[in-house]
């Protein structure tokens, strides 16, 4: 029974999985992942650079925003002190001397007293001396000329009162061929009565406050620049090397150089702005007076990014040097442990291989030539439901409980084909069915043949219910699978003969029924989605006369969603000619009035002069009394419609006219019929308890009449209704009297 070529197949396999081989997909896994390394690698050290740089600058900037605190405090001290110097000037002896014996000697000494304080404060550049009118009268030096002080000057002085100081904003003057930049502070002089006798006038040039400040940066080489609320330069260090874009001649405006950097210094009283090629700290200070319109004024540093990237070089090489060592450090460890499991693989595969035989999901067996069994994995054990002791050493013939006949076949197939495959039924173990194949490996003694099987009852089951299912569909009733949209997945044969399919699918039900069923569709999938169910009649075309009834059924998945629908056609007998009482017919809801207007107008002359028309008003103030929500009226309204829906016979028409108002076209009938099937309605919606509140209001057609004029004097009559007290119902006779 088991013969086969002794170099098989098997034999090759064993002896390949004995070396270490490096196949393509693993050289190409080590590239990739070698790839992959030096990527993170790289990502990781440029990541580290530039969160160090940006730490650096961080620290930059919170170094020299202190710093620029500093000088700011040490500027307003400056301005303060220079203030109390301005006053003590006026007070000075000279210039008492002077004011009350002016003349020459007095002048010459008084000049002489302001050259030796000029001499010994640099940033003082000149004092001028002014009578009560503004008039100019002396000055230590031509600088500034003899302009009279503006009446501008003169008006904030006076505001101020007393012999307090003036200081002004920052303005250019030229001095030594170059513009200056100078504040003046102008303090009044009072006689003994307290009367102004005229006006002492200081000049301090800023430049020369920077400079003395400038000793409080950490680096006398840093920018420092002035600028007032629109961005002129006023002031700067004199080694200033200027970025692209900040200004480098006084004057010149920085709102126009760097729109950018102004737009956030403009926005913010102080913060740090990081640009494209060095990073900016600014702080705004006040300078002049509080009475001054522009007395804020904006102190800006920077420090150009490559200067950061020079002082962060040496970290940067010590990254570098790092991040090559990781990464050839990695890539050994990567290839070695790569090695380290191809020789692991080796030495393990062939016990693997064997062993992953018995430790599948399906039974596996391993028979001697003699039809015993040596070895059975686990899962064997569990589907013969027998302990894996008992399995092995037994005959195969007897666990399967199998004839002598089924013995010899299969050995004899085996013999010719090497292989077998098969089912078989074992009636001890519950009638479970497994599926066996059963392959023949090596020749004579050392010959052995591979079993492996599964239970497959269940799929035997699902096979059989399906042959049922389909015996059940294959019925009289036309039946159909449908989703929500109304699309066919799944029809029998009489479905697939009574709306003429030819087996095809693509369709959707409302298109094979037609009857303007695909604007009544979501009204149904709404009733189906309440109610579980829905039955309708429906009136066919001329391919399919007579009636069908028709009835969907709701199916929903585990998440209570609408999944399928079942739908039964069948065909309904006229039920004009069915004797007896008259059987209620469910006909659709239209829900736009202009579908009831396109019914209208699609009748004849005659069926319109002898139809009448009905509306209901569910909503009068004595209801919306307890009734809180527009929901609730909703709620009430679908029920309503729902009960007058179940008793509404053949060709009547319901249409949504308003919220809570319902339109009921009423064919072949006059006003007094209408007001009995008006009378009749109510009465139904009494017994299940609708009916309270409820108004109807009654309207015959009269020639000629447009379906809103007919609307119109229907609701005449529903008006008239509301205010009835007896049964709530009115007509309005409108018919035209003849001639």
């Amino acid at each position: 029974m088991l013969k086969k070529n002794p170099a098989s197949a098997d034999t090759r396999l064993l002896h390949h999985l004995r070396g270490v081989h490096w196949s393509r997909q693993r050289l190409l896994a080590i590239a990739s992942q070698l790839s992959m390394l030096v990527i993170t690698i790289f990502l990781i050290t440029n990541v580290l650079i530039t969160l160090g740089e940006r730490r650096l600058q961080e620290e930059w900037a919170v170094q020299r925003y202190s710093e620029l605190q500093t000088i700011g405090t040490l500027l307003a001290d400056k301005i303060s002190f220079q203030q109390f110097r301005t006053q003590m000037f006026s007070r000075a002896e000279p210039l008492r001397h002077y004011l009350d014996t002016p003349g020459h000697q007095e002048e010459q000494r008084l000049q002489q007293s302001w050259q030796s304080l000029k001499n010994n404060i640099p940033e003082l550049m000149d004092i001028a001396v002014y009578d009560a009118s503004g008039k100019f009268r002396l000055a230590s030096s031509g600088n500034f000329g003899n302009t009279p002080l503006s009446k501008t000057l003169l008006d904030s002085i006076r505001s101020i009162g007393g012999t307090d100081i003036y200081t002004s904003n920052v303005e250019f003057a030229p001095v030594e061929d170059r513009l200056e930049p100078y504040q003046l502070q102008m303090t009044a002089l009072e006689n003994a009565d307290q009367s102004i006798r005229g006006y002492l006038v200081t000049y301090n040039s800023v430049s020369q406050m920077l400079q003395s400040i400038k000793p409080a940066f950490s680096s006398n080489d840093s920018p420092l620049l002035l600028l007032d609320d629109q961005g002129q330069l006023y002031a700067g260090a004199t080694n200033l090397d200027p970025l692209a874009g900040i200004p480098d001649t006084l004057g010149s405006s920085l709102r126009q150089s760097y729109p950018q950097l102004w737009r956030d210094l403009a926005t913010n009283n102080f913060g740090e702005f990081h640009g494209e090629q060095a990073t900016f700290v600014y702080l705004k200070i006040p300078l002049a007076s509080a009475s001054q319109k522009d007395s804020e004024y904006m102190l800006l540093s920077y420090i150009r990014n490559e200067d950061i990237s020079v002082r962060f070089a040496q970290w940067r090489n010590i990254l570098l040097v790092t991040a090559v060592i990781v990464t050839l450090l990695a890539a050994l460890a990567m290839i070695f442990a790569h090695l380290f499991r191809l020789e692991q693989r080796a030495r393990l595969s062939s016990i693997l291989l064997a062993d992953g035989l018995f430790r599948a999901d399906f039974g596996c067996l391993l028979v001697n030539e003699s039809g015993r069994i040596i070895c059975a994995n686990d899962r064997a054990a569990d589907i013969l439901k027998q302990r894996q002791h008992e399995v092995e050493n037994r005959s195969l013939q007897k666990l399967l409980e199998q004839d002598q006949q089924w013995y010899e076949s299969v050995r004899q197939q085996l013999q010719q084909n090497k292989v077998w495959h098969g089912e078989v039924q074992l009636q001890a173990l519950d009638n479970i069915v497994l599926r066996f194949n059963i392959r023949v490996v090596g020749e004579g003694r050392d010959g052995y043949a591979l079993i492996s099987f599964e239970d497959i009852s269940e799929l035997k089951q699902v096979r059989q219910d399906a042959f049922l299912n389909q015996l059940l569909s294959d019925s009289a009733v036309a039946t159909a699978l449908l989703t929500p949209n109304g699309k066919l997945v799944r029809v029998n044969e009489t479905f697939d003969q009574l709306l003429r399919l030819d087996g095809s699918l693509d369709h959707t039900l409302s298109e094979l029924l037609q009857n303007d069923l695909d604007n009544q569709w979501p009204r149904i999938m709404q009733l189906v989605s309440t109610h579980g169910v829905w039955q309708g009649q429906i009136l066919c075309q001329d391919k399919r006369p007579g009636c069908i009834q028709a009835t969907l059924k709701s199916y929903q998945d585990s998440e209570g969603e609408l999944s399928y629908l079942v739908c039964t056609l069948e065909r309904a007998a006229n039920v004009r000619e069915l004797p007896g009482p008259r059987i209620p017919h469910r006909t659709k809801v239209m829900p736009e009035l202009e579908d009831l207007e396109n019914f209208f107008n699609a009748m004849s002359p005659e069926e319109q002069q002898h139809s009448c028309l009905m509306l209901l008003d569910i909503s009068p103030e004595a209801l919306l009394s307890h009734m809180s929500e527009i929901e609730s009226l909703e709620s009430r309204q679908q029920q309503v419609e729902t009960q007058v829906l179940n008793d509404l016979p053949r060709g009547y028409q319901m249409a949504n006219w308003q919220l809570g108002k319902i339109a009921i076209l009423v064919p072949d009938s006059d006003a007094i019929n209408c007001h009995n099937f008006a009378a009749k309605t109510l009465e139904n919606l009494g017994q299940h308890g609708l009916a309270d509140g409820i108004c109807i209001g009654i309207a015959a057609y009269a020639p000629g009449q447009t379906i809103q004029q007919f609307l119109n004097n229907a609701e005449v009559a529903l008006k008239r209704a509301k205010q009835s007290g007896e049964r709530n119902i009115c007509q309005a006779f409108t018919r035209q009297q003849s001639s």
